[in-house]
């Protein structure tokens, strides 16, 4: 099972032309690994993986990326000269083989239970862009177990282990046999060196005296079964050492109480010809009592379907017989009663079983197929998943564009409310950072704390779950009554400066969230099951329902509407010409009112604007009731002033924040203050909705140094 110690470029030239046409890349792309810095003696080249590959029949681009991929390069050979001489597709392949290899040294914790050896496959999944990739990475992994009598003592059981829980499942699942049993057996070596060779003692043969015991077998089966006018297929395996162990620990038997050390499988058109094959085997064969199993009749419980007998063969061996269908052993390879799933006894999520289907039709399928699968591939692994790892290892699974913080909360909620800040990949990161795959999360934390009410806010973004967000209200709701009063009073002042609001009626506020009086209101507030969007949400629709404000004595009933091009509903009048107040700058979601100008058609005022609430008595007959229609897409101006402590890269901050969210900034006026240290500034943006300048507000409001910001009106 050890690799070829080859002696010179030749050996590798030589297999690989045997399998392509020999080329100037080749040549190129063989030169350059065969010279690159060898690595550590229990480490794998490129050129052990690269002729595993050949077996498989794969492409001149996947051999070229395993090529340059090889660890020795990787600070020799740039990504512009890789892609200026083999192209930019073995570039992208090489790059992924560089990230699989580079992902953290193998470590026991990450792999502690079967949910985190599955999260840990499901990362691998995921972290790949082309199916390719994982091909060449079970590659290397094999080769690097041929290479363990090089490794400490730990490494040695450290990669066997981490092989036989990620990466021989992850072989198992394509369908690829050979890679399985190599790195199963090599790994069960490490581990159990003694048991190993006494299983192998027991075997009284070589491997490759058995396979051409069972051959022999296969032929004698497939000539009678062709006798007989049979339309079948016969194969044959020789179960490897891990595969024998697994079934004596399992059965608690003897290894001579087996019966199925070698294996036969025959697969035929019809049910009649499974129960014909039956037949010819019994006829020919002296059966062994108590080993015929009817998985056609009676199925497994997952649906698995198969005839199973054993016979004594020629000098007294044993052969179990497997007969099928071929639709009963597409629906056990591929199906809901798939082989790996019975074996492994995990469940898989759609996803992943997408990535592995196409992972096979590029392994099995002709060149037509591959391509097909391959453009595909990056549409068949789009997910809503990222797969990071705790600094020990571990996998954390989370939902996509989680933070920090939701890593927090998902390792426990104690973690979470003590978290005051955040490393990935070594790197300090701000909370509201969004996770990738394949990361890894460290958390700060403080010995006592408390998290921040802030993080209950959904547009800030410093929580991506709502479960989090859950976390942190039932937190603040155990907290002393009178605590969540004080704080809800500020969190309720703030909003009303915020957004500039002024004469608030506080008992048809409190009417309103059925609270029985001021302190419960601003308990629940403080809480969290009052929110600040909320509050202001209501203030809006409290405009319209006060009777007394001067707009509400125009009349509503028998009058037409017209929709104008900035959507705004004009009732009572034609298709007037309509513009925004400059004095209020109202936007969708505000309600507003229109003054009919002398000349200039509508203009549309917010409902509590200044110079509405003023007018004269004689001009308030040209007031018009109007609405927000459906909806355009149109943009609307809005001013937000920000006060702040002057420092470096503060406007430079303040615009990335408006640039993350879309925001177009028309202007800004700064004015500074430099015995104070402070500087004030005024924003013209345009957004489209009173919700979308709200988010940006707050979002503003976590600017580093900012005091306030508020909505000019």
């Amino acid at each position: 099972m050890d690799s070829p110690v080859a002696q010179s470029i030749d050996y590798y030239r030589e297999r690989l032309s045997s399998h392509l046409p020999w080329d100037e890349q080749l040549e190129q792309a063989l030169q350059l690994a065969w010279h690159a810095k060898k690595p550590e003696k229990c480490r794998p080249r490129a050129l052990d993986a690269v002729i595993k590959l050949v077996e498989f029949q794969v492409d001149k681009n996947t051999i070229l990326a395993t090529l340059v991929s090889d660890m020795g390069l990787k600070d020799s050979l740039p990504d512009e000269e890789i892609k200026s001489g083999f192209g930019e597709e073995v570039l992208n392949l090489a790059r992924g083989i560089v990230t699989l290899n580079s992902m953290q040294d193998c470590n026991e914790h990450s792999f502690r239970t079967p949910q985190q050896a599955e999260k840990l496959r499901r990362l691998l999944m995921a972290i790949i862009k082309d199916v390719r990739v994982m091909l060449i990475k079970l590659c290397y992994r094999s080769s690097r177990l041929q290479l363990l009598k090089h490794c400490s003592y730990e490494e040695r059981r450290c990669v066997a282990k981490e092989t036989l829980d990620i990466y021989a499942p992850l072989a198992n699942r394509l369908g690829i046999g050979k890679l399985k049993w190599e790195m199963e057996d090599l790994s069960f070596r490490a581990l159990e060196p003694l048991t190993f060779k006494r299983i192998a003692n027991l075997l009284e043969e070589r491997r490759e005296e058995r396979e051409q015991f069972i051959e022999a077998f296969t032929q004698e089966l497939g000539d009678l079964i062709h006798q007989s006018e049979i339309e079948g297929k016969v194969s044959g395996r020789v179960k490897h050492i891990v595969s024998i162990w697994r079934k004596m620990q399992r059965k608690k038997l003897e290894f001579h109480q087996l019966f199925d050390v070698r294996a036969v499988r025959v697969l035929v058109n019809s049910v009649a010809d499974c129960y014909a094959v039956l037949g010819i085997v019994h006829t020919n064969w002296h059966s062994i009592p108590d080993e015929f199993d009817d998985y056609i009749a009676n199925p497994k419980d997952n649906g698995y379907q198969s005839l199973h007998t054993a016979v004594m063969a020629e000098g007294g061996k044993v052969v179990e017989v497997q007969i099928r269908t071929f639709e009963m052993h597409e629906k056990s390879e591929f199906g809901v009663a798939s082989h790996w799933r019975y074996k492994e006894g995990v469940s898989l999520d759609q996803r992943m079983e997408k990535s592995i289907a196409v992972m096979r039709d590029l392994l099995s399928g002709s060149e037509e197929s591959a391509t097909d699968a391959l453009s595909g591939f990056s549409t068949e692994l789009s997910t809503d998943r990222v797969y990071v790892f705790t600094p020990q290892g571990q996998v954390v699974d989370l939902p996509a564009g989680a933070t920090p913080l939701d890593f927090a909360y998902s390792i426990h909620s104690a973690v979470g409310h003590r978290c005051r800040g955040a490393k990935v990949n070594g790197r300090i990161v701000n909370l509201t950072y969004k996770l990738s795959t394949g990361e890894r999360v460290e958390i700060l934390t403080a010995k006592e704390g408390a998290p921040s009410r802030d993080w209950m806010n959904k547009n800030l973004g410093f929580l991506k779950s709502a479960s989090n967000r859950a976390k942190v209200r039932n937190w603040y709701n155990q907290l002393d009554f009178e605590q969540n009063v004080l704080d809800g009073k500020n969190l309720y002042e703030r909003e009303l400066v915020k957004f500039n609001y002024h004469d608030v009626n506080l008992a048809e506020l409190i009417g309103h969230f059925k609270r029985k009086d001021d302190d419960q209101f601003f308990a629940d507030i403080g809480r969290g099951l009052i929110t600040g969007a909320q509050i202001i949400g209501h203030l809006q629709y409290l405009l319209d329902e006060k009777a007394e404000d001067p707009f509400k004595k125009v009349k509503k009933s028998g009058k037409s509407q017209k929709r104008n091009k900035d959507d705004i509903v004009i009732q009572g009048v034609g298709n007037l010409l309509t513009q925004f107040a400059k004095c209020c700058k109202p936007l969708p979601g505000d309600s507003v009112i229109g003054f009919i100008t002398k000349g200039s058609g509508v203009t549309i005022h917010k409902q509590d604007c200044k110079n509405i609430l003023s007018l004269p008595e004689e001009q308030k007959t040209r007031l018009v009731e109007v609405e927000w229609g459906s909806g355009s897409g149109s943009l609307f101006q809005a001013e937000i002033t920000i006060t702040a402590y002057d420092r470096n890269g503060l406007l430079r901050d303040i615009s990335s924040v408006l640039a993350n969210e879309k925001i177009n900034l028309l202007g800004i006026n700064s004015n500074s203050n430099v015995d104070e240290q402070m500087v004030y500034s005024k924003l013209n943006v345009e957004v489209d909705s009173v919700d979308q300048l709200v988010l940006v507000i707050d979002r503003l409001a976590q600017v580093p140094n900012v005091l306030t910001v508020n909505r000019t009106h």
